[in-house]
C-alpha cells in the first residue's frame, strides 16, 4: 500500500483543507491585485471623463511653476500664450499611432509670463525611404495662443536615453531640458501639454492625437474569477472527502460481508472479495477517465477563449 492509502483518513483530509487554503489565500492575493488594478483604472478613467473636454482656463489656474502636475488635473484644457523656440524642438520616438511606431513633435514655448513650458504638438509617420517622418509641419511663429492637455512628464525606457541627434527615447522633463542647453534651465518640469488647438492655425499642422482609451479593461472580471477558484478549491476538497468516506464505507460494508460469508462458505467469500476488488479496480479506472476527460474539455475552452 502507498503512504496516501495507509495514513489516517483525518490526517489526509487536513492535509487537504490545508491545502485548500493556501489555495483560496492565493486567490484572495491575486484577486485583491486585480480589484485594486480595476478601481485605478476606473480612476484613470474618472479624471478622463471630468477633464478632458472641459473649457480651458488659463495654465496658472491649474499648475503653478515648477510644481507637479496632481493626477486629479491629468488631461485638463488649459491656454498657453507666448512664442514658439522652433530651434528647440525635437522628435519623441518609437510613438505608437495608426498602428506604427510614428514620432511626436514636441517644441518648448516661452510664455507670456516667463515660464518655459514644453507642448506636444502633434505626430508624424515614418517616412517613405527613412524611419523619420518625410516632412515635419512647422510651428506657427510670433505670439500664438494655444490649448493643451495637461499631462506629466514620462520616465525614461530601460533602454536608456540614448536616441539620435534631434531625437528622445520619451518625453522625460530633465531629459528634454537638458538636450535644451541653457534654454533648458526654465522649462517646466511639473507637466506637459498635449496639443489641442493653436492661433493663429499653422497652414500644415501635424497628425492630431487620438482620445485616450476609455476601456475598463479586464480587470474587475478576472477579480471575481480569482474569488470562483478559492470557492472552487473548497468544493473540490469537499467532494474528495466524500467520496473517500463514501468509498470507506461501501469498503466496509463489502468487509463485513465477506467476513460473514466466509463462516459459511469459504470459497464463495474467495470469490465475492476478488469480484469486489474487481469492481474497485473498474471504479477507480472509469473516474480516472471521467477526470481526464474534464480536464481535456477545460483545456479545449481555455484555448477557444
Amino acid at each position: 500500500m502507498s503512504r496516501r492509502q495507509t495514513a489516517p483518513a483525518a490526517v489526509r483530509w487536513t492535509a487537504y483543507i490545508g491545502v485548500a487554503i493556501v489555495f483560496a489565500i492565493a486567490c484572495a492575493f491575486l484577486s485583491h491585485w486585480q480589484l485594486s488594478k480595476n478601481i485605478a483604472r476606473n480612476e484613470q478613467l474618472s479624471v478622463i471623463a471630468d477633464n478632458y473636454d472641459a473649457a480651458p482656463v488659463p495654465l496658472a489656474d491649474v499648475l503653478a511653476p515648477e510644481r507637479t502636475l496632481p493626477d486629479r488635473s491629468k488631461w485638463r484644457q488649459v491656454t498657453l500664450t507666448g512664442t514658439y523656440l522652433t530651434d528647440q524642438q525635437l522628435l519623441v520616438r518609437n510613438r505608437v499611432h495608426a498602428g506604427t511606431a510614428a514620432y511626436e513633435i514636441i517644441v518648448p514655448m516661452r510664455l507670456t509670463d516667463g515660464r518655459v513650458f514644453l507642448v506636444d504638438r502633434g505626430w508624424e509617420p515614418p517616412g517613405n525611404r527613412q524611419a523619420t517622418p518625410d516632412t515635419i509641419p512647422d510651428a506657427p511663429s510670433g505670439t500664438v495662443t494655444a490649448v493643451v492637455r495637461l499631462l506629466p512628464g514620462e520616465t525614461l525606457p530601460a533602454s536608456g536615453a540614448d536616441a539620435p541627434a534631434g531625437q528622445v527615447p520619451s518625453i522625460h522633463l530633465p531629459l528634454v531640458a537638458h538636450k535644451m542647453g541653457a534654454d533648458g534651465a526654465s522649462l517646466d518640469r511639473g507637466a506637459y501639454g498635449q496639443l489641442v488647438s493653436e492661433s493663429p492655425a499653422p497652414a500644415v499642422a501635424p497628425q492630431a492625437f487620438e482620445p485616450p482609451s476609455d476601456d475598463p479593461g479586464p480587470y474587475l472580471s478576472y477579480g471575481i474569477q480569482w474569488i470562483m477558484f478559492a470557492v472552487m478549491g473548497f468544493i473540490f476538497i469537499w467532494y474528495v472527502i466524500r467520496s473517500e468516506r463514501r468509498i470507506r464505507r461501501e469498503e466496509a460494508e463489502d468487509a463485513a460481508a465477506v467476513a460473514t460469508l466466509a463462516q459459511t462458505d469459504p470459497e464463495a467469500a474467495a470469490a465475492l472479495r476478488a469480484e469486489t476488488s474487481a469492481r474497485r479496480v473498474r471504479e477507480r479506472r472509469e473516474a480516472r477517465r471521467d477526470r481526464d476527460a474534464r480536464d481535456e474539455d477545460a483545456l479545449l475552452d481555455d484555448a477557444s477563449r
